[in-house]
C-alpha cells in the first residue's frame, strides 16, 4: 500500500456511523475480530487466530474488496446484487458467492427484502479489523507507516 495507508474501503465503514456499534452485538466473526488485542501487544489465541485468518481470507479477493468498496459508495451506503454485477463483470451467482462470504466473515449484514436482498457494511467491523492490525505497528517499528510500496 502506497506510503502505509490503508485503502479507502477501510475508512469507508465511517459513512454509516448512526448505525448502532457492532461491537455492542456483534456477529460471531466481528466478535472475534473485536476481542483480538492488537497483534503486536498480546499473542493471539489459537481461537483468534482461526477467527481473524477467516476474515483477512475473506478480503484477500480482489472482487471482495471491490465489493466491499461498491457497497459502502452505494446511495446510502446499500446495495442489491442487481446493483454489483455490472460494475464487477461477474456472474450473479459469483457476486451472491462473495457477498455470502463476506456476510459470514461479519463484514457485510444482509437484508432481506421481499424478494431482494441488500447488502452495507457492519458498523465497526473494518475499524475493527484495522484496530487489530495497526494498534501498536508504529510504537514498535517507526518505519512500518513509512514503508515503501513493493
Amino acid at each position: 500500500m502506497p506510503g502505509g495507508r490503508l485503502p479507502a474501503v477501510v475508512t469507508a465503514v465511517q459513512l454509516n456511523r448512526s448505525a448502532p456499534d457492532a461491537l455492542d452485538s456483534p456477529p460471531d466473526a466481528v466478535g472475534a475480530v473485536a476481542c483480538c488485542a492488537p497483534l503486536v501487544r498480546e499473542p493471539l489465541s489459537a481461537d483468534d487466530a482461526v477467527a481473524l485468518a477467516r476474515t483477512l481470507k475473506a478480503i484477500a479477493d480482489p472482487a471482495r474488496l471491490r465489493l466491499l468498496s461498491l457497497v459502502a459508495a452505494h446511495d446510502g451506503g446499500e446495495a442489491c446484487v442487481c446493483d454489483l454485477v455490472e460494475p464487477l463483470g461477474l456472474s450473479q451467482p459469483t457476486v451472491s458467492h462473495h457477498l455470502k462470504v463476506l456476510v459470514e466473515a461479519g463484514l457485510l449484514a444482509r437484508d432481506k427484502r421481499g424478494v431482494w436482498a441488500y447488502y452495507s457494511l457492519v458498523p465497526g467491523a473494518l475499524d475493527s479489523l484495522a484496530g487489530v492490525l495497526t494498534t501498536g505497528w508504529a510504537e514498535r517499528s517507526p518505519s512500518v507507516s513509512r514503508a515503501a510500496p513493493r
